[in-house]
């Protein structure tokens, strides 16, 4: 087993429960609106976000695109228009309120502090991602973090891990490992940079994408047995 020395985070599904604070979120933003958020909504929602963070991604849009036409292409589906930025800017400032962690997230991150150099490595807005390190306590548990938005690439490319190690001091691949929700994201950019990769897979899901993590675990506190 590698001697890990470097340890690099994902953020959202892996540190902090995004999918509670993004339902949360978005059940105040239709009510502030006066609108029913029925599951069939909810579905639709996650489904044309998933897409368009999928498209990111692969650098095929840019972040803005994601964020400023998610709502609008929502509502369009059930013939309502709606101002797309200006729905994701009161999305957002509820979402910057939330910062639910992790069964067990924080109680890891201060153990594993003691003994090793941790990082955060994350797509997304930068003023949302660094208010929820920040309220969840998690902030001065890292080294630094690094952000896509001000990276100007994004997990998975090999760009952003080039930019990510580039400042990370006396780093070595070899004695590296990245944890992280996301196959197509996490581990697949861990893989195309040359580093070993922790799949954090909670609900046990299946992979049916071919990208094989190195390692696999359920719980957050699995980590210790790896390291």
């Amino acid at each position: 087993m590698a001697n890990y020395q470097t340890l690099l985070f994902d953020v959202d599904d892996t540190l902090l429960d995004f999918g509670a604070t993004e339902k949360q979120a978005l059940a105040l933003l239709f009510e502030e609106q006066q609108l029913a958020f029925t599951a069939e909504m909810e579905e639709r929602y996650t489904l044309i976000n998933q897409s368009l963070w999928a498209s990111f991604e692969e650098g095929k849009i840019e972040r803005d695109e994601v964020v400023n036409t998610r709502f609008s292409t929502l509502f369009k589906e059930f013939e309502k228009e709606v101002d797309g930025i200006l729905f994701e800017q009161k999305y957002r400032n509820y979402l910057n309120e939330g910062h639910d962690l992790i069964v067990g997230a924080l109680d890891l991150i201060h153990e594993l502090k003691k003994d090793y150099n941790l990082y955060i490595v994350t797509n997304g807005v930068s003023k949302t991602q660094y208010r929820r390190l920040r309220d969840s306590g998690l902030y001065p548990l890292f080294k630094d973090i690094f952000v896509s938005e001000d990276t100007g690439y994004q997990k998975p490319m090999k760009a952003y891990f080039d930019y990510v190690f580039a400042r990370i001091p006396n780093f070595s691949k070899e004695n590296a490992l990245i944890i992280g929700d996301s196959l197509t994201s996490d581990i697949k950019g861990g893989q195309l940079a040359g580093i070993d990769t922790c799949w954090f897979n909670p609900e046990k899901k299946a992979n049916k994408t071919g990208i094989k993590p190195n390692y696999e675990i359920h719980k957050i506190e699995d980590l210790y047995q790896i390291l």
